[in-house]
């Protein structure tokens, strides 16, 4: 199964560079897993929220293949523990998904046409964080669930 952490957004910044290339490389350990971090709209600054959503939504859809399973990530989604998470990924390989995407919108979230083709969506927490962080805190617990799922000893209950 290849996991892919997508995110709409600037390229990742050096105050947290090193930490998703860490936890990124572990989680290949495991899984195949690599960042999509897609540039939002040229135009981005002059269009209305909707139209920003919109957009970005046109992005996300034309990368996103029929068969692969959409995790997108929103404050308002369901909040899982780490072994949850770890749970979710290995139904997944069960069910034989070829491919687990995992989505951090845009700085206005996700249009609706994004939110209705999520297969699932997971909060990391009720706090908002910046995209940097997210991603971080993500490639973190992408790679802890792993290490749950292994018996190994990252993990402490």
């Amino acid at each position: 199964m290849k996991l892919q952490l997508w995110s709409i957004g600037k390229a990742h910044e050096a105050y947290v560079k090193d930490g998703i290339a860490d936890f990124t490389k572990r989680i290949n350990k495991y899984f195949t897993a690599d960042w999509l971090v897609m540039a939002p709209p040229k135009n981005a600054a002059v269009l209305s929220e909707a139209d920003l959503k919109k957009a970005e939504a046109e992005i996300v859809l034309q990368q996103l293949g029929k068969d692969d399973y959409l995790v997108l990530l929103d404050e308002r989604g369901k909040q899982l523990s780490s072994p949850e998470l770890a749970q979710l990924l290995q139904q997944r390989a069960n069910e034989s998904h070829k491919k687990i995407v995992f989505l951090i919108g845009g700085a206005f979230g996700v249009s609706d046409a994004v939110m209705q083709r999520a297969n699932y969506t997971l909060s990391l927490s009720k706090l908002v964080f910046p995209h940097m962080l997210v991603r971080l805190i993500l490639a973190e617990q992408v790679y802890r669930a792993c290490t749950i799922l292994r018996n190994e000893k990252y993990h402490h209950l």
